[in-house]
């Protein structure tokens, strides 16, 4: 059994905290420079989280966000920035929609096609990147950033009416999927909504991602990869080999972020589809510090100002913006870079003063013991 490290722990903690923390504080500057209450919008905002419909769409939103951040978290475990889970997730969710719109199965067998056809088509997309690093040294970064433009054109170009798209009013969709393909979720009765079914796959890609990680050979060489690769390479790992893979999986957990909602309740793709999911995901994984419980936690936070601010704008005698959600998200961005790294070297100051202290206590012990031998 493992010691248990409280001043591990405790740092793990400081980090999220003192984010969060300054970033309430930095937003009440902003609300106070404005002219407005400090303290009253959160108050909205947690009297709108206590109704059980909003409920249901903060757990609905939370799924989507945390398989997004798996993602994203998948890269960052190799040193890598996948900052293409946008475009990756865009196009795996409209590449699902056009097969379940054309392909008609029995339940049994469309949902898991369906599944894999996200995941693979986001493993492509993030495959392209990945093979243009190990083959080429392009960075991932640039890479994924102009395959997002790139993603955008190529669903541009196939939901036009002549390929696989359906016009439907003002909008362009792929045509509503087969019912087959439907994912039923819980109904939780007309006024509060039903979450999606395939929150549970959120659940188990969360449990998935850790086990892999932590208790696998794979996840053993892909995290001493990302921390050196010529330490890695020199123990036999082929560095290469592992950049691609983890561009791959992250890739794959991305085309699927968009699935909750496709096949719990849209059951289609349009332009109204939500985008900017991938970009939320760095902020979650950052935030959650590519833990799979505080991605969660980070995921629920973040899901709840999105849902929860539209009451600011509501609010009487003095109507509060709902930007001010918008704004404390951005300031958590932010205040997690400083707030890490301000912990980072606080705790090796403390690591290097410990082993300051063992080493004097055993040079003193070694005197003592000479001293006792003369």
């Amino acid at each position: 059994m493992k010691k248990f490290d409280r001043e591990r722990v405790l740092l793990a903690v400081a980090g999220p905290v003192i984010a969060l923390v300054a970033a309430i504080l930095l937003t009440s500057v902003v609300l106070i420079a404005s002219g407005k209450n400090p303290f009253e919008p959160y108050a909205l905002m947690l009297e709108q989280a206590g109704f059980s419909d909003v409920q249901v769409l903060i757990v609905n939103q939370a799924s989507m966000y945390y398989l997004a951040a798996l993602a994203v978290a998948v890269g960052f475990r190799m040193n890598l920035f996948n900052i293409g889970v946008d475009g990756q997730y865009r196009l795996a969710a409209m590449m699902t929609a056009v097969v379940g719109a054309h392909v008609a199965l029995p339940s049994f067998l469309q949902v898991p096609l369906l599944l894999l056809v996200g995941a693979f088509t986001g493993a492509f997309w993030a495959g392209i990147a990945g093979l243009l690093k190990v083959t080429r040294g392009v960075s991932e970064v640039v890479a994924t950033i102009m395959l997002n433009a790139i993603a955008t054109s190529v669903i541009g170009y196939l939901t036009l009416d002549n390929i696989f798209g359906v016009q439907v009013g003002n909008n362009n969709t792929t045509g509503e999927m087969n019912e087959s393909g439907w994912v039923p979720g819980i109904d939780l009765g007309p006024e509060t909504g039903e979450i999606y079914g395939l929150v549970f796959l959120a659940v188990l890609m969360g449990v998935a991602y850790w086990v892999v990680l932590n208790r696998t050979r794979f996840g053993f060489d892909l995290r001493a990869t990302g921390e050196s690769e010529t330490a890695a390479a020199a123990s036999g790992v082929d560095a290469k080999k592992m950049v691609l893979a983890a561009m791959l999986i992250s890739g794959g957990v991305a085309g699927l972020s968009g699935l909750p909602l496709l096949l719990g309740d849209a059951h289609t793709y349009s332009l109204s589809f939500p985008t900017g999911l991938g970009f939320t995901g760095i902020t979650i994984a950052l935030l959650g510090r590519n833990n799979p419980g505080g991605i969660a936690f980070a995921a629920l936070l973040i899901a709840f100002l999105d849902k929860a601010s539209p009451a600011l704008d509501y609010a009487t005698p003095v109507a509060y913006e709902k930007e001010i959600a918008t704004i404390m998200q951005g300031l958590i961005v932010f205040a997690v870079v400083i707030s890490y790294e301000a912990v980072r070297q606080w705790g090796l100051r403390r690591q290097q003063k410990r082993v300051g202290a063992e080493l004097a206590a055993e040079a003193g012990n070694n005197n003592s013991k000479k001293e006792v031998a003369a």
